[in-house]
């Protein structure tokens, strides 16, 4: 029996989410011996070739004639620069913090975006979603934990990520309509790829190989990395993103157990009950999200 769509969109979505844990082990293996912005700029180079491809496979990009110029280019270089100190501030986090806390705080991005879309796009929040975001931001503050003895100032690095790639997300829908997505993710690889090759530059440069086998680990870094983006492109091209939502915060029990494998944390004093609220909070939004088209559609037929 084939297998429908959605399902099929579901579990590239999953693998896509396993793909970017197992980049984020590598980027925290490798931060001994490399600088935050250089590891970035590995990462973004090795996935223009993900993004490329990403890019052939476009329907909407053959049908629009093959068209590399876009409109907005100024717009999508300000995304990469967002982008680049996204990944700089994240990949700065592994290697100060348990691989579970890290991966864990960036899903604040579900929250701040919604916050942003009131400030950039205009768009009406109800109680329901204020109470959904206000119980992520509470969810995040636990495992940030401020005043807590063991707080560690490193814990804003992955938030500041989320607030990065909270924008980012966001700003995807500023860009004009008939320019395909994948279009626009190689521009903001690209972008990126520029952006931290120049952060590497000017700040900590690029460090000596400190292993041989370190080629292997960091060609692995960006193939996971890029392909992770590659079937999140998939998945979203063959169903609605409200139908991956929720299953976007299985990355957390995977960071969790991939953490306690490679590298022997467990940090759930850190992690519960705030990653709990986390969850909550980001799945109240998709669901009042679904609640609201269907009413939608219902007024509309």
């Amino acid at each position: 029996m084939p297998m429908n769509k959605t399902t099929l969109a579901i579990i590239f979505s999953l693998i896509a989410l396993l793909l970017f844990d197992m980049m984020g082990l590598i980027i925290k293996y490798l931060s001994p011996h490399y600088g935050a912005a250089e590891l970035s700029a590995y990462r973004n180079v090795a996935g223009l070739i993900p993004a490329g491809i990403a890019l052939w496979w476009s329907p909407e990009w053959h049908k629009n004639g093959r068209k590399l110029k876009i409109r907005q280019w100024q717009f999508a270089l300000m995304r990469g620069v967002v982008l680049t100190f996204a990944q700089f501030f994240f990949y700065l986090s592994l290697g100060l913090l348990s691989f579970a806390t890290a991966s864990t705080i960036t899903y604040a991005n579900a929250p701040i975006m919604v916050a942003l879309a009131v400030l950039l796009l205009g768009e009406k929040v109800g109680v329901l979603r204020w109470g959904a975001v206000l119980m992520g931001f509470v969810g995040v503050i636990m495992v940030v934990g401020p005043g807590r003895d063991s707080f560690q100032p490193a814990a804003l690095l992955p938030l500041a990520a989320a607030a990065c790639y909270a924008l980012v997300a966001v700003t995807t829908r500023m860009m004009d309509d008939d320019v395909p997505s994948a279009l626009i993710n190689l521009y903001s690889s690209a972008f990126a790829a520029v952006g931290s090759l120049g952060l590497a530059f000017f700040t900590v440069g690029f460090s000596p190989l400190h292993d041989a086998t370190d080629v292997f680990w960091i060609i692995a870094m960006g193939g996971f990395g890029g392909t992770a983006v590659l079937f999140l492109v998939i998945s979203y091209r063959m169903t609605e993103q409200s139908n991956l939502a929720p299953f976007s915060y299985f990355g957390i029990p995977f960071a969790f157990g991939l953490g306690w494998l490679f590298y022997g944390e467990a940090p759930w004093s850190e992690l519960f009950p705030g990653a709990l609220l986390i969850v909550a909070g980001g799945l109240l939004i998709v669901w009042r999200e679904r609640r609201q088209r269907v009413k939608d559609a219902m007024a509309a037929a």
